[in-house]
């Protein structure tokens, strides 16, 4: 458990509940590099289901969930494209081009929205040995760093539209997609088969310990099973944490409603007492963005003053504190966070 009265650092923090352990200790095992692990095989057909594909790859981490699919497109000096905020870009330290020789160009966007025609502006294809050619465009939903935004469906379906023409493949980082599925209603089918990969996390908002899961065509799937035995990533009797995958899928997605509401109880609390540090109306899932600077505070200095009231924040840059909600912050925390930042932002 945190020390802190607070902990909304990340969604991450959280913890396996009792019944989440009781699954993992009774989970049935095999080994997972041979294709043997009944219970991760069991997550796997699950979760491509969910997303209307063929198949599904178990990962320790979202990270190399990514970066597996965007192997699977782009070729060594290749680029893809995202918004500057991306994940993909900002927060895998250099995995694209480090490992699999992948250039990348960004477009910027206002809160990690998709900006379709500025995605389409910088598509480079059919240009021969004269520039790099675009293979791939990632979109993030929610979007982390946009402030936990959800990216509606019909603008994901219009650049789909564009990018089949131009043979430029689509991949979803979908970390969260599970809070863009609870707050809006579409269905995770729907979201998914835009995509010709997609990946979601476990060990965030559906608070397992571990894991994400990358979806694609069967064919897919085999090879970034190969790429992932030779990033190190092989894993034997695995079952044990795809279990608490299989117990977040039964009883933690439709819970995350409770995260939306209480970040937007805060949102609103925050507003009234200090309007210029936030639009509540930007609150669309379980993240809170907070400009401190706007109250003249720095967010190194406002995150030190809101640890000692025993909240934790992250720094999201020089202006914004992050906030996320999750399963182990319940409404008496919320309520100390709102008590104890309304006092952090007065005092700037």
């Amino acid at each position: 458990m945190s020390e802190f009265r607070a902990d909304l650092l990340s969604d991450t923090l959280t913890t396996p509940s009792e019944g989440m352990r009781a699954a993992m200790a009774a989970a049935r095992v095999g080994d997972d590099v041979f294709g043997e692990d009944p219970t991760v095989l069991e997550l796997q057909e699950r979760v491509a289901g969910l997303l209307g594909h063929e198949a599904g790859l178990f990962t320790p981490t979202g990270s190399l969930a990514n970066q597996l699919g965007l192997r699977l497109h782009v070729s060594p000096g290749q680029e893809l494209l995202a918004d500057s905020g991306a994940h993909v870009v900002r927060a895998e330290l250099g995995a694209a081009a480090t490992f699999s020789g992948i250039t990348s160009r960004t477009w910027r966007s206002e809160r990690g929205r998709l900006d379709v025609a500025a995605a389409l502006e910088l598509v480079t294809v059919g240009v021969g040995p004269y520039q790099v050619e675009t293979a791939l465009i990632v979109v993030e939903n929610t979007h982390n760093f946009g402030g936990g935004t959800i990216v509606p469906l019909e603008t994901i379906r219009e650049l789909r539209s564009a990018t089949t023409g131009l043979g430029v493949a689509m991949h979803l980082d979908g970390a969260r997609l599970w809070n863009a599925h609870v707050a809006t209603g579409v269905p995770l089918e729907s979201y998914g088969r835009e995509f010709d990969t997609v990946s979601v996390c476990l060990s965030k908002g559906l608070g397992a310990p571990i894991g994400s899961v990358l979806v694609g065509s069967r064919a897919a799937i085999d090879e970034a099973r190969v790429w992932r035995k030779r990033y190190g990533a092989g894993m034997r009797q695995v079952g044990i944490l795809a279990a608490a995958g299989l117990y977040a899928l039964d009883h933690n997605i439709e819970r995350l409603a409770d995260d939306h509401a209480r970040a937007a109880r805060f949102a609103a609390a925050v507003a009234e007492a200090a309007p210029e540090a936030l639009d509540p109306s930007t609150v669309e899932s379980n993240i809170v963005m907070v400009d401190v600077a706007a109250c003249g505070l720095g967010s190194a200095q406002a995150a030190a003053a809101l640890l000692e009231r025993s909240v934790r924040a992250y720094a999201v840059d020089a202006r914004r504190l992050r906030f996320v909600w999750h399963l182990d912050v319940d409404d008496s925390a919320t309520d100390h966070a709102i008590d104890a930042v309304r006092d952090v932002l007065a005092s700037g």
